[in-house]
């Protein structure tokens, strides 16, 4: 019987550590609470794109990771792309942002 209880503890230890270690963010992977900052910030900047008027939002893409955004699509003029990128850049939580639209 006593064995069995000296294990509960060690048990429970290895699962602590699973836990904490399982959720830890890696360069290429995020962990759960980066995850949710950058699904938080995608969702302001495709808001923040989607309000201004001269922008067409269907055509510009949003994609996040780890505060860099990165935007994607065909657009129409250079102007709409520096558009796209000034306001991406307005938004809180945004360091750095990528370019990847093209002109159709």
């Amino acid at each position: 019987m006593t064995f069995q209880f000296k294990r509960i503890p060690l048990f429970f230890l290895g699962l602590l550590m699973a836990f904490t270690f399982g959720c830890a963010a890696t360069p290429q992977q995020e962990g759960t609470g980066e995850y949710i900052d950058d699904s938080v910030l995608t969702t302001k900047v495709k808001a923040a794109i989607f309000n201004e008027p001269t922008l067409k939002s269907a055509e510009i893409n949003v994609e996040s990771f780890k505060g860099t955004v990165q935007l994607s699509g065909f657009v129409s003029s250079q102007a709409n792309i520096n558009k796209a990128l000034e306001v991406a850049r307005t938004i809180k939580g945004v360091k750095a942002v990528k370019n990847d639209m093209r002109i159709k």
